[in-house]
């Protein structure tokens, strides 16, 4: 079994506390990225990456919302903390 099968498994077993504890890090993680990348300006290039940030935490919390599928769920949740901390590195270096 892959890791990525273990931690499906896992959140699918526990996924009401999976998904309120993903709730909590994506919207942290996107809340740090958004105030980095608004630290760098506020210039048409900033605010698409605000933009991208915004879509892609909001896109998890939809989804935890609407109770959609375990599986879908949790790849929202690793697009969404991959999407903010990518962000968050770009806006450091």
């Amino acid at each position: 079994m892959t890791f990525y099968q273990k931690q499906l498994s896992e959140f699918t077993r526990d996924f009401y506390a999976g998904a309120t504890t993903g709730i909590i890090v994506s919207s942290c993680l996107g809340s740090i990225a958004a105030m980095l990348v608004l630290m760098n300006g506020h210039a048409i290039g900033e605010m698409i990456q605000l933009g991208v940030i915004v879509v892609a935490c909001m896109w998890y919390n939809a989804s935890v919302l609407a109770q959609l599928k375990s599986k879908f769920v949790f790849n929202s949740l690793i697009i969404s903390i991959l999407i903010s901390t990518i962000f968050i590195l770009i806006n450091i270096l």
